[in-house]
This record gives C-alpha cells, sequence and structure tokens, in this order.
C-alpha cells in the first residue's frame, strides 16, 4: 500500500510479476478490515510519515493475534569507508526545508516509545552489516528520491544544482557501509 503511484509502480517492478501480491493505493488512514487480516505488516522507511498512533490502533484490528509488525530502516555506521556521508549530508542540509518535527529534531518521539505504548509492545531489533557498492549516480538518484530533496520540493534548478554539487564532490565514490535492521513489534 502507498499512497503514490509511482512507488506502487516501482514495488511491481520489483515483484516480478509474482502472483499473490496485491497493490494498492491508499495511506495509512485506508487501514481497514476490507483489506483482510494479516501475520506480518511490513513498513520500509515510512512510519515516520504516518500519525503513528492511529496507524498502530488500525492495524490492531487487521493483525492476528500472534501477527506482528516490522519496521524496515538503514543507517550508515561511523566506519572510514562512510566519511564521504558528512560531505553528502552537507549537500543535503543546503537544499532541504527545515520546517516540522522530523526524527533528527530533539522534540522528534522514536518509534520504540510509540510502539511500546501500543498493542504491539514486545519489541525485537534485528540486522545485517554488510559493504555495498556505490556510484555517484546511485547516490544522486537516491538523494531525488527522499521527500525533503526530491525534485517536487527542490523545483528544476535546485534538482539541477543539488545532483551537480553531489556529483563534484563525490564523483570518486564506490562503496558504502550499511545496517539495515527491522524493529519487530509483537502482541506482549
Amino acid at each position: 500500500m502507498d499512497p503514490t503511484p509511482e512507488m506502487l509502480s516501482a514495488a511491481r517492478a520489483l515483484a516480478g510479476g509474482i502472483a499473490n501480491i496485491r497493490f494498492v493505493a491508499g495511506s495509512s488512514y485506508d487501514l481497514g478490515p476490507g483489506l483482510g487480516r494479516f501475520h506480518l505488516v511490513v513498513m520500509g522507511r515510512s512510519f515516520h510519515w504516518m500519525d503513528r498512533v492511529d496507524t498502530l490502533k488500525r492495524l490492531d484490528g487487521l493483525i492476528e493475534p500472534a501477527g506482528a509488525i516490522a519496521l524496515f530502516a538503514d543507517s550508515a555506521p561511523a566506519v572510514p569507508a562512510n566519511a564521504w556521508r558528512k560531505t553528502w549530508q552537507d549537500i543535503c542540509a543546503r537544499y532541504e526545508p527545515r520546517n516540522g518535527a522530523h526524527r533528527s529534531d530533539p522534540n522528534w518521539i522514536r518509534h520504540e516509545a510509540i510502539l511500546l505504548d501500543s498493542p504491539f509492545a514486545r519489541l525485537e531489533r534485528f540486522g545485517v552489516v554488510e559493504r555495498r557498492a556505490l556510484d555517484v549516480e546511485t547516490l544522486v538518484e537516491r538523494t531525488l528520491s527522499m521527500g525533503s530533496t526530491s525534485p517536487s520540493h527542490l523545483g528544476e534548478k535546485g534538482t539541477a544544482a543539488i545532483a551537480a554539487d553531489i556529483r563534484s564532490a563525490l564523483g570518486g565514490l564506490s562503496e558504502e557501509v550499511v545496517e539495515t535492521s527491522a524493529l519487530v513489534a509483537w502482541r506482549p
């Protein structure tokens, strides 16, 4: 489920024609009994965009008693291979609009706190750390896919400028180290 047609198209392409996947246009406000019952609901870097308390209340009625929610995220460990990230973050900061609570805001309430006050209060974290190839064009695409630095936020000139800045500063980029984690929330 996603509210944007582009994300649903990307998901369909990644699914490669698997028959038992249903793609639904909608948001967390569209979660309801008509979607069915689930053993596991997975969210990839999206929970922070939702009214998290409301979403968990809605999911409480859709997830089986022994079911769970898995929130996927990735981060970059502070290792030498990720030294380029400081330059990249500085570039992005010059273009990002700053308004409202965000995960880097000191007033942001972490997902764990929201989950601990929900019907899904038994938390487990799983993760893997790996080295990945990364070239500058992939980094430009990643940057432009983020909400705060998307072409719709930056406009044509801003999009061209941020892409040029990244290419100029990080043209020799070849790898990154990523920690991919899942925060799994079960009923107690």
